[in-house]
């Protein structure tokens, strides 16, 4: 079975918090270089490491990763909190 790609806001939500690759990685228990691969969407995280890094990020992994192009984050937000009745 073919390895469906994944995409991601790593790197965006890593700017945002004004942290490198290599305090992530660090953070989060794998190589630098894993981010970048991560952050470049060349390689799949596991179940276990994608949970690690959403809750780093405190945000929902449906937030972090979807296997669809993502829309700008302020917007899956909007969208999230519409569906939750405005809260």
């Amino acid at each position: 079975m073919k390895t469906r790609k994944l995409y991601n806001r790593i790197a965006v939500l890593r700017k945002e918090r004004n942290i490198s690759r290599k305090e992530l990685a660090e953070i989060i228990g794998v190589n630098f270089q894993t981010v970048g691969y991560l952050e470049r969407e060349e390689y799949n995280p596991s179940l276990d490491l994608a949970f690690k890094i959403s809750q780093y990020f405190d945000l929902p992994i449906e937030l972090v990763f979807s296997t669809s192009p993502l829309k700008p984050l302020s917007q899956e937000l909007n969208n999230l909190r519409n569906k939750n009745g405005g809260n």
